[in-house]
């Protein structure tokens, strides 16, 4: 376990030695933003740590409001919720929905929040195989006279592939079916405007289509929030379990997520930036001799047959003060994955020195 001295940004601080960092999900570098550390300061003086109430009682501030206006605008929606924890969202969208699905099929390497928020009154689960449509469609078929529900990523977390969420919608529209995306990294990372996976594949505001998202990746802050119709955000507010007897955000994490969308605002070419940065990185490791793959996200995964030889990579790239740790995630993965996570506060200089001590390791023990 890697205990932190200190903020994360592009390095930190572990036993008082700096370390380059290329791990985490503060893709933006929103985390250590001074403007979104100082409106968190602020509105911890004015709020205190905690409101210590749900939204339904008392524990609705205007800065609540303010956040939940500013993300529906930064999404192009009519209204949003916010929420504790971006790993509440599928739960409280699933439980929405469960009185108009039946059937839940998943990708085999969609999150553990989306199998966990998956509401105990559905009988039929299913999953098919990684990104594999042929799966899909034949699931469907196997399940057409149900109402259904696919669920998947739309980034995800451990290999930063993108869910072909053209093709899976237009399966679910063919067969009537719905579609949730739990977009976690996605938001503010994919599409024009980084509104995430719908709007990168031309299906923003597309019917039957729901998002799940956090605040406690590119926006640097904390807390999940779902943003769509009125028709969609009401009943949530007036009658989810999950949101009224939670807790709700602390009103400095709330200011922390409005600064962050401020920002963004001020720098739309942020994540266009650094997908290029990515594009690059993932194209010199290959030229290097690592497997990875050819999706342009953040996060940069290197494959390997077996887990040995990727902790030992990751164990001498620690020792040359780089942290890439080899992620043992909840997930179902064929290979062996160390993963690199880009940021666009990483420097050239720290790029560079990221694959001349990448380029040493393969020359002397490379052999993925």
């Amino acid at each position: 376990m890697i205990i932190l001295e200190g903020s994360v940004g592009s390095y930190i601080t572990i036993e008082r030695t700096s370390y380059h960092y290329f791990a985490g999900n503060n893709y933006l570098g929103m985390a250590n933003r001074p403007e979104v550390i100082a409106a968190a300061c602020e509105a911890l003086k004015k709020y205190g740590t905690n409101v210590a109430a749900s939204r339904r009682t008392t524990g609705t501030t205007d800065i609540h409001l303010q956040l939940e206006k500013q993300l529906a605008q930064f999404k192009g929606q009519d209204d949003a919720i916010v929420f504790a924890s971006g790993y509440l969202g599928n739960k409280l969208l699933m439980d929405q929905l469960k009185n108009e699905i039946t059937v839940v099929i998943t990708d085999s390497m969609t999150h553990s929040s989306i199998l966990e928020g998956i509401p105990p009154t559905i009988q039929e689960i299913a999953n098919y195989k990684h990104g594999n449509m042929k799966q899909l469609e034949s699931l469907l078929n196997d399940f057409k006279q149900q109402n259904i529900l696919i669920a998947t990523d739309g980034i995800f977390a451990l290999t930063g592939d993108i869910a072909p969420l053209d093709e899976i919608y237009a399966l679910a529209q063919k067969h009537q079916a719905l579609v949730l995306v739990d977009d976690a990294h996605a938001t503010g990372i994919l599409g024009k405007h980084g509104r995430g996976t719908p709007e990168h594949f031309g299906l923003h505001n597309a019917p039957g289509l729901f998002q799940s998202e956090t605040m406690s990746k590119a926006f640097g802050s904390y807390g999940g929030f779902v943003a769509g119709s009125h028709q969609l955000i009401s009943p949530i507010r007036e009658k989810s379990a999950f949101y009224g007897a939670s807790t709700a955000l602390p009103p400095a994490l709330a200011a922390a997520g409005i600064a962050s969308l401020q920002f963004l605002e001020k720098h739309p070419d942020l994540h266009s930036k650094l997908l290029a940065k990515a594009s690059q990185l993932k194209a010199a490791i290959a030229a290097l001799g690592y497997t990875t793959n050819e999706i342009t996200t953040p996060i940069v995964p290197l494959f390997f047959e077996h887990a040995t030889e990727a902790q030992q990579l990751s164990d001498f790239l620690k020792a040359n003060q780089i942290i890439a740790p080899v992620v043992n995630y909840p997930v179902k993965a064929d290979q062996a994955i160390l993963r690199l996570a880009l940021s666009i506060d990483h420097s050239e200089e720290q790029l560079d020195y990221l694959l001349s001590t990448l380029k040493k390791w393969k020359e002397h023990h490379g052999r993925n």
